[in-house]
């Protein structure tokens, strides 16, 4: 029966990885943080995740909405799931139930309070753990669900730009010639287009939105891993087991991407979480300015906007997105240096 099995360096580089506990923990909390961002609705959602209604069990988090007259209610668009919950604790003894989420709101409703105007101060009791934005909505559900957007949005930038500078800098480095003169000097060109300059006239003549913001950063984000693929490319295709390979007749995509590609695979494991963090941090800067997902997606940078607006009224809507921003970002940076450390080709060096 095959067993894929990593060969001995690569076993030794993870071993040293798991050895360095900074970032071995760092890695499996920000593993729990996007497994948590994927089901978010258990945590952070205005639907029940159970309902049971005379002796029938309901779970509307994930299914189809259900109108209030499933349940005993005067209306036929969707049960307020909060206000079923009261009145069968109004009925004893009728074993009807509905259990909420932990937060029970979702990213984009208004809960406004029966006295005074938002933003709200954080309240257990009303169960807005980290308050409420200047339109009454939960700040821990738009964190929550800000941080699925950016998140999922960072990985796919890595893999968008990753796939393009790894393809185009693998080919400059190894055919060499009239094609790496080109590709250099698409490279130096495209470098010098302002991005922000372009970001502004997309979003002058159409609403961006997550694909076309995707599409647009990816598009200036692949230079700098096409240098490094070049560069170690036209190194490696020198080396006796490139043209050890040549010999036995294995072609340009053979030698490239089974012979050459593997012993550069550190390099890109090490700048991966480098990678995912500069595409939050750049998700978030494009929603401050203006310029990023539309209204009203929940976004860290849209939250950080309205915490300038309002920081003596409302300073918990900045206290806890930077907060979460620092977290985030730290838990990022210690896994990349603890890659980095695992990765160095030289043994015996500590990154300090």
């Amino acid at each position: 029966m095959f067993r894929f099995q990593f060969n001995p360096q690569t076993r030794k580089q993870l071993r040293r990885f798991r050895e360095i506990k900074r970032g071995y923990w760092s890695f499996l909390a920000m593993c729990a943080l996007i497994l948590l961002a994927i089901f978010a609705e258990v945590l952070v959602q205005k639907r029940a995740l159970i309902v049971r209604h005379e002796g029938k069990l309901y779970f509307p988090t994930y299914t189809a909405f259900h109108p209030g007259t499933d349940f005993g209610l005067g209306y036929t668009y969707e049960t307020d799931y909060r206000e079923l919950r009261e009145k069968f604790r109004a009925e004893k003894d009728s074993g009807n139930f509905v259990l909420m989420p932990l937060v029970p709101y979702d990213a984009y409703e208004s809960d406004y309070p029966k006295e005074g105007y938002p933003p709200e101060k954080p309240s257990i009791a009303r169960r807005h753990f980290l308050g409420t934005d200047t339109i009454g909505r939960d700040i821990l559900a738009r964190l929550f669900y800000g941080f699925r957007i950016a998140i999922f949005f960072s990985l796919l930038l890595m893999l968008a730009s990753y796939v393009m500078g790894i393809a185009l800098g693998c080919a400059m480095g190894y055919f060499g010639g009239l094609l790496d003169l080109l590709g250099q000097r698409l490279v130096e060109i495209w470098s010098v287009i302002p991005f922000l300059y372009v970001v502004i006239l997309v979003a002058s003549i159409v609403q961006p939105n997550f694909w076309l913001l995707l599409i647009i950063v990816a598009i200036f984000s692949w230079m700098g891993m096409t240098y490094y693929m070049r560069t170690g490319t036209y190194k490696e295709r020198a080396r006796d087991y490139v043209a050890a390979a040549r010999v036995l007749g294995a072609g340009p995509n053979r030698v490239v991407f089974r012979h050459i590609f593997p012993n550069l695979i550190s390099t890109v494991v090490t700048f991966m979480p480098f990678t995912v963090a500069s595409g939050i941090v750049v998700l978030t800067s494009l929603d401050f300015l203006g310029f990023g997902l539309p209204a009203p997606t929940p976004s860290w940078g849209e939250l950080l906007k309205q915490g300038n607006e309002n920081l003596r009224e409302a300073p918990w809507i900045t206290l806890s997105t930077f907060a979460a921003m620092v977290v985030i970002l730290s838990l990022v940076t210690f896994v990349g240096e603890a890659i980095r450390e695992a990765f160095d080709p030289k043994k015996f060096t500590t990154y300090r």
